[in-house]
């Protein structure tokens, strides 16, 4: 095993042990999932995935925040001010082309982002500081909220720490999805949850990039690391082997997929099995 090869099974099996501690950490899950992207740029040899420097920088932001700061109102219009504000981090339609835009250590060394990827900076930053924090993972939008989950102080920190009101949540939702907010929407997010939505985001923007499978598979091999995950991504880890050229594994791994599902769906684990026989045509 190369020494590259040897770091990144040393990452993931850092990242799996933490999705499946009682109380898994954000940042570091983030941070590590960046890793998978390369080195952050400039990186000392030390620490070349940015992953200690990222987690000092969280402290350091973390520390400018006002002393005796309480109340969620005046925490959302502190982390506003210092994270929004003097910092400027926020977000533009254009940070949506950029895979960047989803891995942490460069969203704080840019500081430009996805919504997502900006709330977990805040999030991260004002859990340092003590404040009652959460993301709020509104359809296609993810925002933080601060306070009682019921009497809620909602931000967007995409637009540098905006504050929402209930009918600019509305709005939102609405204009994502056609259909009205609800309740279950605005409960807090668990970090697996925000973490599977970050991986769904690059999986994403990758499938758009017919020439980035490879961000396409780390995505993907990370997803499944996590305790929760939908069991169609082994399908969708197959069909990428084999576009990838990986015929053989890609096959293998279609067949072990159709057993799980030939007892629910016999049909649909027959056509599995169709194109694994496809696939290994392919080899002649």
């Amino acid at each position: 095993m190369s020494a590259q090869d040897s770091g990144t099974a040393e990452r993931r099996r850092r990242f799996a042990d933490e999705a499946r501690a009682e109380r898994p950490d954000l940042a570091l899950l983030c941070l590590l999932l960046g890793a998978e992207a390369g080195p952050a740029a400039p990186a000392p040899a030390a620490d070349p995935y940015g992953i200690d420097a990222a987690q000092i920088e969280l402290d350091r932001l973390a520390g400018l925040l006002p002393y005796g700061t309480r109340g969620a109102r005046e925490w959302a219009s502190a982390l506003a001010e210092l994270l929004g504000g003097r910092c400027g981090f926020a977000g533009s339609s254009t940070d949506y082309q950029r895979l960047d835009s989803s891995l942490l250590q460069q969203v704080l060394r840019r500081r430009r982002g996805l919504p997502i990827l900006l709330s977990v900076v805040w999030i991260e930053v004002a859990r340092r500081a003590g404040a009652p924090v959460y993301g709020v993972a509104l359809p296609g939008h993810f925002v933080v909220g601060f306070g009682d989950p019921v009497e809620r102080v909602l931000a967007d920190p995409f637009a540098g720490g905006a504050p929402l009101s209930g009918e600019d949540a509305e709005l939102m939702v609405v204009s994502a999805t056609g259909a009205p907010l609800e309740r279950s929407m605005t409960v807090p997010a668990r970090p697996l949850e925000t973490v599977l939505r970050i991986l769904n985001n690059i999986r994403a923007w990758a499938s758009a990039r017919p020439e980035r499978t490879d961000v396409a598979l780390w995505a993907l091999e990370l997803s499944l690391l996590l305790p929760s995950h939908p069991a169609r991504l082994r399908y969708e880890r197959a069909q990428l082997l084999v576009q990838r050229g990986e015929f053989l594994r890609g096959a293998a791994e279609m067949e072990e997929y159709a057993e799980v599902v030939d007892g629910i769906e016999p049909t649909a684990a027959e056509a599995i099995r169709h194109r694994a026989r496809a696939a290994r045509a392919l080899l002649n």
